[in-house]
């Protein structure tokens, strides 16, 4: 029994399916990833996780506690939190504010924007705040504006404040995308410390398979809806459907 448990779970729009019986395990403390073209259904199947789309059929547990029915606040409460392909950061905040408010989420239930002058005076959480900056080498740029940041910065700012809340599952959606080459291998590196550092499981969506085989311990690939197949990324690299459908048979991983 994993961590994440997904059944049977179906998802149309109109005449379109979305999804189709898809069952997915991912298991406590491992990364898992999962992958496939544009059209295959990863995205709506991370929004069935985090309560933004509920499935048409099937059920989506975590840790035990079905999520189908809960607000997206009310998941993040569980110990699910989720990283978007777009950085969801305050741009006109400082990083140390920006801190701050997952850290006024974790405690009182949602997000909040309070008045910066009393977010900054609760000592308890800004401490907190400056320790995860510390753990993923920001500390220097605390005082910076965040619309100020490179993406690669944006994204560890992101990747903080969801660390911040102490979550059990962090879900990753194409966390690299938009990257010059420099910023995803520390991005790479970024997740990697929090893999070996961290009591975390990761749930990541990544079209770079530089990313996904540096990262992954599992690896699902959807298709048109459905799993086409789940295993280890060794065996993902030689399975000739997925070299053809999705790596390229001459790609380099």
């Amino acid at each position: 029994m994993g961590i994440l448990e997904v059944k049977g779970v179906g998802k149309r729009f109109g005449g379109l399916q979305a999804l189709g019986d898809v069952n997915l395990s991912v298991q406590e403390n491992s990364v898992h990833a999962i992958i496939g073209p544009n059209g295959a259904g990863k995205s709506t199947l991370l929004n069935c996780l985090v309560g933004k789309l509920i499935p048409d059929t099937g059920s989506v547990m975590f840790d035990g506690n079905s999520v189908l029915g809960r607000k997206p606040h009310e998941i993040n409460q569980m110990g699910i939190s989720r990283v978007f392909q777009t950085p969801e950061i305050f741009g006109d905040l400082t990083v140390i504010e920006n801190m701050m408010i997952p850290c006024f989420a974790k405690r009182d239930g949602a997000f909040r924007m309070h008045a910066i002058e009393n977010m900054l005076n609760e000592k308890e959480l800004f401490e907190k705040a400056e320790a995860m900056l510390s753990d993923v080498n920001m500390a220097d740029k605390r005082g910076m504006t965040a619309s100020s940041m490179s993406r690669g910065d944006k994204r560890r700012l992101e990747i903080a404040m969801c660390l911040v809340q102490e979550p059990k599952l962090l879900l990753l959606d194409e966390p690299t995308a938009g990257m010059a080459r420099a910023d995803t291998n520390n991005t790479i590196d970024l997740l990697k410390q929090i893999k070996d550092e961290r009591d975390i499981t990761i749930a990541i969506i990544e079209h770079d398979m530089h990313v996904v085989f540096s990262l992954a311990d599992r690896i699902t690939v959807l298709a048109q809806g459905t799993p086409l197949v789940e295993d280890t990324p060794e065996n993902i690299k030689g399975h000739p459907k997925v070299k053809e459908a999705y790596l390229g048979e001459t790609q380099q991983v």
